[in-house]
């Protein structure tokens, strides 16, 4: 039976882990791994504009010896043109994979229901899970282990910030989104991260006060302020983040060891100032790299049918439960990357 990576709901967090470990063991020694998808084929569709995640998913990919195809929306203008079934349904017939960048997060779950090829979530405007997998790896890279850790993150509560507290809750990590009043995360994420968080313990908190927010911390993570398609509330958004940004005097409130990361792009001297960026605390660019080895081994566990343990029903009724919601949170949570 097929698997997807739509959600880091709906994976395990021994799993995650598990994809961790292949991460590592992909980066150290990449040549074990260069025909291990030999004969595999994957399609990849961006209706989004992408430099780190197009570029370490086609090279990921081709390194583990499969092929890629790359769609961008004037291809296939998804749902237009064609809908979204009809493609699903001739792109199963060639491909093994399909890694979707989109809008809306019902175009991944749907394409996933009409498909028996694997489908990828490499962005929508509800989450970001690939992102969060390659953060976690640097993370662990950095820090050593998640346990004890607080993870800050100071900026919109947007996708990434969902893919990035649900992670922090599967294993372990204690997480603060420190975000305006008025851009707080989605409230059934927190939810849900909060009900995971009981069985690893983990905190999962709220804060809409920035220096309180980071006190301790031992990961400082930011986002741009105004997102792709979000141009026309620019204005308004940058007032709602006034004393947001990362900066020496922000930094000071986490621990002396604590590191910096952002997803990027970066817009410098908005939300994070360039000596922050350039910093020895910054590992921003680790965390780029980070994306080519953990997206190969998401694609090669799909393929090669690792981890393929079930799971439990309550958390296939969080899955169908997360799914649903995601339809109508959509419209509120225009996002980028």
């Amino acid at each position: 039976m097929k698997r997807d990576f739509l959600s880091i709901a709906d994976w395990l967090g021994k799993e995650l882990l598990q994809i961790l470990e292949l991460s590592k063991k992909m980066k150290a020694n990449p040549k074990k791994f260069a025909k291990s998808l030999e004969g595999k084929s994957v399609a990849l569709i961006f209706e989004k504009q992408s430099l780190r995640t197009h570029v370490t998913f086609e090279i990921g990919i081709k390194q583990l010896g499969a092929h890629t195809v790359y769609l961008s929306n004037a291809d296939i203008s998804l749902g237009k043109r064609e809908s979204i079934y009809d493609v699903a349904k001739n792109l199963e017939r060639w491909v093994d994979a399909i890694v979707i960048r989109t809008f809306a997060h019902k175009n991944v779950t749907d394409f996933a229901k009409h498909t028996s090829s694997c489908i990828v979530n490499a962005l929508t405007d509800f989450e970001h899970p690939c992102q969060a997998v390659g953060d976690f790896l640097t993370i662990q890279e950095h820090l050593g282990s998640f346990k004890g850790k607080k993870f800050a993150w100071v900026g919109d509560g947007n996708n990434v910030c969902h893919s990035l507290m649900l992670f922090a809750a599967k294993v372990g990590m204690n997480f603060t989104a420190v975000t305006p009043a008025r851009l707080l995360p989605d409230a059934n994420i927190v939810n849900l991260a909060k009900e995971i968080a009981t069985s690893t313990g983990a905190r999962i908190e709220l804060s809409s006060n920035p220096s309180e927010g980071v006190c301790d911390a031992d990961v400082i993570y930011t986002d741009v302020w105004v997102s792709m398609g979000q141009e026309a509330d620019r204005e308004e958004k940058i007032k709602a983040f006034s004393g947001f940004q990362i900066n020496t005097e922000l930094m000071k409130n986490a621990k002396p060891t604590a590191v910096f990361m952002h997803c990027l792009p970066a817009h410098r001297g908005e939300e994070v100032t360039d000596e922050v960026m350039g910093s020895p605390q910054s590992i921003v660019f680790d965390e780029a790299e980070n994306r080519l080895h953990t997206q190969k081994a998401i694609i090669y566990t799909l393929l090669k049918g690792q981890n393929r343990e079930k799971l439990d029903t309550g958390s296939g009724r969080r899955k169908l439960a997360h799914s649903r919601r995601t339809t109508r949170n959509d419209s509120r949570t225009a996002r980028k990357r």
